[in-house]
Order: C-alpha cells, then structure tokens, then sequence
C-alpha cells in the first residue's frame, strides 16, 4: 500500500477530501460518516439515556456536529443543539441541510439557535459535543465564537472535540485567543500536524476513519490543483507570477519549445522565453506573439551558445531544457553545461527528451528541485533498464531512481508515476490519442509553468500530469484519437478555474 502522509496539514486534508469526492465518494457522504463517528465513539463510552449538548458552528465542523446529534437521537440519547448562529444565514449547502434534519426532529432534538452571544450560558451534561471550528480556521477567534469556546470550557460535562479542538490552530497548534479544552479529540482519517503541539487541549487523541479511500492520498486529482492555483494580489506586476526559460528546438523540431512556452503561459507564468537556435527561433516567433524567442547564433545549441544565454538564465525564475533540442554530440554537451549552470543559479528546472541523457551525467543531486519527465523509453536511458510492466513494482522502480538522482520523477505513461524518493502519486487521465507527437512537450510546459511561479517540484508534477491527462481527455470528446498537441492549451484554463467539472464532463461522455 502506498502510504503518504502520517500527519497532514489542513492544505493536505482539503486536498484529500477533494481527491476522495473525485474517486466517488463525496462530501455528503463524508460528513455522514465524520458525525456518525462521533455518536459511535460517545456511544461506546456513555450507556443510552445519557444526555449531550452539542454546541455548533455554522460551517463543516457544525454539520458534523449536527449529524452527530441525528445519530445520538436516534440511539436513545437526550439531545440538545446549541447552533451559534441562525439556521438562515447557514451558507454551507451540507451543512444546512443536516440543520434542516435536525429541525424537524422536533421531538428527540431540542434545538436552540443563539443569534447573540449574550445569551449563551454555561450547561450540565454527560457529554458536550464541540462542533464550533474545523481545520481551517486563522486568526484570532472573533464573537460569537469567542464566547461560544469560553462558555463551552465552564459547560461541566465530557468535552469531544470534532476533529480538532476549536480554537487551535490545526497547522500550528497554537491557541486563537482562546481554545477549547477537550477530554477527548477525535480526528478524521489522519492527525492534524498542529495537534502535536497542543496535546494539552486535545485530552485523548484519537485518529478515525471516515470513509475516505487510501488511493484519495496517492491518486492525482483536483485536489492537487489547489496547491499550484492560488488567488492574485489585485496589486500584482508583471513578472510576479514567474519567468520560465524554456532552451530547447532545432532545424528538425520547431514546435517543441513552442508547445512548452504556450503551455506554461496558459498556466499562469507571467513570461515565457524560448532560447533556440537563430533559424528556429525565427520560426518559433512566427507561431505566436505571446512567445519571447533568444536568437542563439549556429544551426544548433552548442557549448558556445552558454554565454549568450546567462543574462536570461539569471533573469528566469525556472528553467526547462530538452524539448526539441536535438541529439547531437556538441547539443549534449551544451545540455549537460546548461543543467549544471542552472543548478548552480540555484533555478528551479524540468528535464525533458533530449536533455534527459545529460542530466544523467551532470551526476548532479538536486534535493529535489529538478524534475525529470521521461517515457519508457527515456527512462532506460537515465536508469540503464526499462520500468517494469507491473504497476506496484513499476512504483518501486520510479521511487528508487528519484531517490538514487535526488530528483523528481514523473514517468509517463498509460498510468503516470510521480516520486520524489519518498512520495508517490498515480494520474490516471489521459488517452491513447496522447501518443501523438508534443503532449509531452506540453507537460513540459505545464511543469515548468508551475516551478516558475514558484511552486515546489512535486506538487508541479504531479498537477501537471493530472490537467495535462485531462486537458487530452477533454481534447479526445470533440477530436477523437485525431487529436494534436495544440489542442491541449485552450483547455488549461477551464481546468484551473473548475477542475471538477471538467472532470464531469469527461465522465459525461
């Protein structure tokens, strides 16, 4: 079993939840399962009869509670639910409508919505539930919800906290201003880094399964997106969000820096330079106004062009070598320069096609911040032996040669497999029409568009293979296996803004 993640951040804990929905099970189901937990556990500990408050927020974390409370009820147990807040400004969609079960349980929950927290009052029970505050919260907690934890703390009965207490930061473990103290925190599907540190408010700390699929944490989805798409600063220039240097093409292959340089912009980078010998740069200028093209003197990339190119190299926030770069003796020696001086520029950088031999005998140990993208094929070049056919041991192969290297791997394939020695993710979008010519050109692009805006090398590859499967997937429902390269840019937006959808619509077809 490939296992990620001991302890997860509340970025990671979204990213699952978002990947489980994507593998089919969704978050209605998971809240079921997260509240009926939680009524299980007090269940085992307190006999029938016994009475619960469960206090409630009027996000996730409440509606967990909610369906806690419908559980509780449903076994015999007195159940009341203080909600902070009203049911009316409940904007959560799940949230709301286990509110609205719990509302028409008229005679086995009392239900009291406390629009001010001047009213909230200190109360006796067996058990209180808190249900105020989930993962992501920040900052220090503002009213009601300020008075809501204080007044929880005075509350005598057994305090459970769902999922973390409310109040600490779950990244962090710091306290908010003010935190609940649980006797008992029962966490959902992994351990809350943060909790670590505030064991002393956690009382028991006990980590339970809700459902959520082991493959929802090696399996690229939609939640890898959210690590490599974020919000712009309204106050954003030019060149905030990246300057990839793509150096790479020939006399034979013009279009493969191209593909990358477009691909990377329709993922955000700000700017995209090509540096490709001075015929092919021409051309390449030809295809799009969007592409910065460096004229490198000769037919071809050699040693001597290195001097020309170090003013953009240090200008670029990544860097992306092999894309059409050709096989010659002197371009290899030049790729092999090109990867060591980058490295030393300590730039960020994906190695692709051509470039991949050379950066076999750069010898160079990275620590992780280069990426690696090679077919089979490629991959024998670097490793001296083709990856298996077996996926699990094919895995292992990718694992141990990310390791040996000190790399990012990202074998491409029918399945894809993404490590950096320690992690591993699978992508399973994409077609057999992928076969075509440059979709691994802009794979390269996506992934360096990615490093360029400063995101880390794992993260960027396994996204990238995730939308780059995809964006072919999307391109195969109105092309059919007659798809082009091309046809994958014009999509990368749509994806980014909805990666879900998009993945509807390819399962709609």
């Amino acid at each position: 079993m490939i296992r990620n993640y001991e302890t997860v951040n509340s970025e990671t804990a979204r990213l699952i939840d978002l990947n489980a929905e994507y593998l089919g099970v969704s978050d209605r189901q998971l809240m079921e399962n997260a509240g009926r937990v939680v009524a299980e556990e007090i269940a085992h500990r307190f006999p029938t009869g016994s009475s619960v408050v469960v206090y409630a927020g009027m996000g996730r974390n409440g509606g967990d509670g909610l369906v806690a409370a419908r559980h509780l009820a449903c076994r015999g147990f007195k159940v009341k639910v203080l909600l902070i807040g009203s049911g009316d400004r409940i904007r959560d969609e799940l949230t709301w409508l286990n509110y609205q079960a719990v509302r028409n349980m008229r005679f086995t929950v009392e239900l009291e919505e406390v629009r001010d927290s001047k009213e909230l009052k200190p109360v006796k029970a067996d058990v209180i539930v808190d249900g105020l505050l989930g993962t992501g919260v920040k900052g220090v907690l503002r009213e009601p919800m300020l008075t809501a934890v204080r007044t929880l703390n005075e509350s005598e009965g057994f305090k459970v906290s769902v999922d973390v207490p409310s109040g600490v930061d779950s990244d962090t473990g710091e306290v908010l201003g003010e935190a609940v103290r649980a006797d008992l925190t029962l966490t959902f599907h992994r351990l809350k880094v943060g909790l670590r540190n505030a064991s002393a408010l956690c009382g028991e700390l006990k980590v339970v399964d809700i459902g959520i699929p082991p493959e929802a944490e090696f399996t690229a989805g939609p939640g890898d997106l959210t690590l490599v798409v974020r919000a712009r600063d309204p106050m954003a220039h030019k060149g905030d969000f990246g300057r990839l240097l793509i150096i790479g093409g020939s006399d034979l292959y013009t279009g493969a820096p191209a593909l990358a340089a477009l691909a990377a912009l329709r993922v955000g980078v700000d700017l995209a330079y090509v540096a490709a010998p001075e015929e092919t740069a021409r051309t390449i200028s030809s295809f799009s106004p969007d592409l910065i093209t460096i004229k490198m003197e000769g037919r071809y990339l050699t040693p001597r062009n290195l001097n020309q190119l170090k003013a953009f190299l240090e200008k670029a926030s990544a860097v992306a070598v092999g894309s059409g770069l050709g096989d010659r003796e002197e371009t290899f020696e030049f790729a092999k320069e090109v990867i060591e001086l980058a490295w030393k520029r300590v730039k960020p950088m994906v190695v692709d096609a051509d470039a991949i031999a050379a950066f076999r005998d750069s010898g160079l140990n990275s620590h992780g911040k280069v990426e690696v993208t090679p077919h089979a094929g490629e991959f024998q070049k670097l490793t001296g032996k083709l990856p298996s056919e077996n996926l699990l041991k094919r895995v292992d192969d990718v694992k141990d040669v990310a390791a040996r290297f000190g790399s990012v791997i990202l074998l491409k394939g029918s399945v894809d497999v993404v490590s950096d020695g320690l992690r591993v993710k699978l992508n399973h979008t994409g077609n057999p029409g992928m076969t075509v010519g440059g979709t691994g050109d802009v794979l390269t692009g996506v992934v360096g568009g990615f490093l360029a805006q400063g995101y880390p090398a794992f993260e960027s590859a396994v996204a990238g293979a995730y939308i780059n499967g995809l964006a072919g997937d999307l391109a195969y429902r109105e092309k059919g296996y007659q798809l082009t390269a091309s046809d994958l840019l014009d999509r990368f937006p749509a994806i980014m803004m909805n990666p879900a959808e998009s993945h509807k619509a390819v399962k709609a077809s």
